[in-house]
């Protein structure tokens, strides 16, 4: 992780060079609302990416308009406007290329039971600055005449790569509990670090974030796994004790030894195959950040607590870790209201971890190679990312013998995949044949048969249609005796 200061004359230029960049969008915007008698300044995130020379599409403003006033100033000049988040001061549109939201200053703040902020409109572009979460989001330009606001000293912690609160940081993890997930996502964003105080209040806080909804819990989540620096962010949540709120399984391994009884733990070998399997990504069609494969890593050992075994000669074991994994990350993912073509796929790469140790030497048989494959499914481009990324032994001889016998596993399954189409391996006769050579109805017997052909098929390999025939009326002669 990058820990060079930024140069605050560099942040300058680029926020400069950014701004021209935009300079049609925010010049007729501002434009518009100088007009009207309004005020408006580009502001948060945008400003500290364009310092950053990262920019992206997305503008966010700050208006002294209330939304229905900020809507009809957008008609006309919107390709399309929509105002979903018109409850919190907030109207959307996109004008070319750009998505904008723009949001009337506001205070919000949370109860100590509720789940959703109380809004109310504020009347100055500085304490609406005060009321965001860091002081490196709290930064504006002022529209149209470009004038750069920095009341909290963003510049200097942007400079500084520091997280720093507004206010006490207390007042604003109260206002919004959430904010303490952000300092972990913007930690494995950008690679910053955060102010003591605010690790502090993060730690003394951390179980507020309870009232905070599954599903803005789970959204910060992926975005911090899916970040370029994700241990950092995941070390953030385990040290203050929020990963005990949000995520405990991760923590929980921090109480284990691996199954060979190294020189690491089950929660630094974890972290170790997260990073490994981030540098495998570039094997996947879409290459990566993809958080399937990030969290399937994360996840993969998380049954070992609970399986934890010593033998009577000091050793460890934890047998069917993968299966117990597989069910806590399905409830752990469940509780986050993940999808569950989600859920499905991470537990599925969990329970199939341990799958490839199986192979030795490379003993299977074809037979054996064909079901890895069937089993994995979609998911083997990815199986192939978190079984090589499993291996963190610094026995460099083993690493290699390792990686050779998975190189082996993958041209037998590339070899197979050219002869046979593993990929959509099926049986050698369809539904309509076997209800024809069978002479039945549609009903439990035709997919008892067709489990039967997949079995065959799966052991010996394409059969001709006669083979199969053959083989498919003694199943049944056999079943009727």
């Amino acid at each position: 992780m990058s820990s060079e200061p930024l140069n605050i004359s560099q942040a300058q230029a680029s926020a400069v060079a950014e701004l021209l960049r935009i300079a049609p969008v925010i010049d007729e915007l501002g434009a518009r609302f100088e007009a009207a008698g309004e005020q408006i300044a580009l502001v948060g995130g945008p400003v500290r990416d364009a310092m950053l020379g990262r920019l992206q599409n997305d503008l966010d403003f700050t208006t002294s308009a209330r939304p229905e006033v900020t809507e009809r100033l957008l008609k006309g000049w919107a390709d399309a406007i929509w105002d979903i988040g018109r409850a919190f001061g907030t109207i959307g549109c996109r004008r070319g290329e750009w998505q904008v939201e723009i949001t009337t200053y506001r205070s919000e703040s949370y109860d100590a039971s509720s789940r959703k902020p109380d809004v109310s409109y504020g009347d100055s572009l500085t304490g609406d600055l005060g009321r965001r979460d860091f002081t490196v989001n709290a930064m504006a330009v002022t529209l149209p005449g470009r004038e750069f606001e920095d009341p909290y000293g963003g510049i200097v912690d942007l400079a500084e790569k520091v997280l720093r609160t507004p206010g006490r940081p207390e007042d604003s993890f109260s206002d919004d509990p959430l904010r303490m997930m952000r300092a972990a996502r913007f930690v494995a964003q950008l690679g910053f670090t955060v102010a003591p105080e605010v690790r502090a209040a993060m730690t003394a806080m951390a179980d507020r974030i309870s009232i905070i909804s599954a599903e803005r819990v789970r959204d910060e989540l992926v975005k911090l796994i899916c970040s370029p620096y994700p241990r950092e962010g995941l070390l953030l949540l385990v040290e203050t004790g929020l990963a005990d709120q949000v995520l405990p399984e991760l923590p929980a391994l921090a109480l284990e030894r691996d199954e060979h009884h190294r020189h690491k733990d089950v929660y630094e070998h974890t972290l170790t195959v997260l990073e490994q399997s981030i540098e495998l990504e570039d094997r996947l069609p879409g290459g990566g950040p993809d958080f399937v494969s990030r969290f399937a890593a994360l996840m993969h050992d998380v049954g070992k607590p609970r399986t934890r075994r010593f033998a009577d000669d000091g050793t460890v074991t934890f047998h069917h870790h993968d299966v117990v994994g597989a069910k806590i990350t399905k409830k752990r993912m469940q509780a986050l209201k993940f999808s569950n073509e989600e859920i499905g796929d991470v537990a599925q790469l969990v329970e199939l971890h341990l799958r490839f140790h199986g192979y030795g030497d490379g003993l299977w048989t074809d037979s054996a190679v064909r079901r890895y494959v069937r089993d994995a499914g979609p998911l083997l481009s990815r199986l192939h990312i978190l079984t090589r990324a499993d291996c963190t032994t610094r026995n460099q001889r083993k690493a290699d013998r390792l990686r050779r016998t998975y190189d082996e596993l993958e041209e037998r399954i590339e070899r197979l995949s050219e002869q046979e189409e593993l990929a959509s391996i099926r049986p050698d006769l369809d539904g309509n044949q076997i209800m024809e050579i069978l002479g039945i109805p549609a009903g439990r017997e035709v997919g008892a048969a067709y489990g039967f052909l997949l079995e065959l098929r799966l052991d010996h390999g394409p059969m001709s249609y006669e083979d199969a025939r053959t083989a498919l009326l003694a199943w049944s002669s056999s079943r009727e005796g």
